[in-house]
Order: C-alpha cells, then sequence, then structure tokens
C-alpha cells in the first residue's frame, strides 16, 4: 500500500495531521498527473473536469515525487518538489469546493474512494496552515 507524506519547512512542526490513512492521495494525484498520457480512469477523468470545466490549475497538486532515492536524478527531483504553499493551497482550496458542490458528474467518479474527499479537506487544512507562515510545502510518495 502507498503511502503518502505532506512536508512543509516552517519552524513549527504542522499541528494538522491525516484523519486516516491517505493513500488515495497517491491514487488522485498520480492519476491527475497520468491525465497527459490518456490514463481513462475515473480519478483522471475528475482532474480533467477539474481542469477543464472548473478550470483550476492543478499543476501544484501534481507536484509530487517518489522518495525512493536510487540515483542523482531522485535526489534532485525530490528537491525540485518543494513549492509555496499559497498556491497549493489555492488550488486545493478550488478542489475541495468543487467536490463539495454537489455535481452528479463528480460524485460518480469519487464514488468508488470514499475518503478522498475527507484527505484533501486534511491536505488543505495543512496547506493553508504553512501558507499562513510563508513556508514551502513537499509532497513525496512511497510505494
Amino acid at each position: 500500500m502507498p503511502s503518502f507524506f505532506f512536508e512543509t519547512d516552517a519552524v513549527d512542526p504542522c499541528p494538522v495531521a491525516f484523519g486516516a490513512d491517505a493513500a488515495v492521495l497517491v491514487y488522485f494525484l498520480s492519476l491527475a498527473f497520468s491525465v497527459r498520457y490518456g490514463s481513462q480512469h475515473e480519478l483522471s477523468r475528475l482532474a480533467l473536469l477539474l481542469r477543464g470545466e472548473y478550470k483550476i490549475d492543478l499543476g501544484p497538486l501534481i507536484t509530487f515525487a517518489d522518495r525512493d532515492v536510487e540515483v542523482e536524478a531522485d535526489a534532485i527531483e525530490l528537491e525540485r518538489v518543494w513549492q509555496d504553499a499559497p498556491p497549493l493551497a489555492a488550488a486545493l482550496d478550488r478542489v475541495v469546493a468543487a467536490l463539495e458542490a454537489g455535481d452528479e458528474r463528480v460524485t460518480a467518479l469519487i464514488a468508488e474512494f470514499p475518503d478522498l474527499l475527507a484527505r484533501l479537506r486534511d491536505l488543505h487544512r495543512m496547506t493553508a496552515w504553512a501558507a499562513e507562515r510563508g513556508a514551502r510545502v513537499r509532497m513525496t510518495f512511497e510505494l
């Protein structure tokens, strides 16, 4: 089972934690990234809907990396995915609002992922906390 990690460079540790296992975020972010390769998975179609009709910039959400460093390029990528928290918080604010809006298409696409919205809310609270402190954040995963 994959693991998802949220890190911040704020002086204080983030007081917000995931309410449950966040593996669903690994799936969603990976499938949102794979849209460019033609993925037709429900979560890829959700990303297309959010990007297309809802006009949400998913760039900050798909800025993440594998924590497993095997070669120098992996270490470089791990450092590259640090990002300012405000754009990620703004993107998550819009994504959460879209998922809460009651759009039947969204509801159908996330039906098999009942924890997705809750984990996105958790991640949004984490990034908002970091944004208030002017911190950078990094999202990573382990398979």
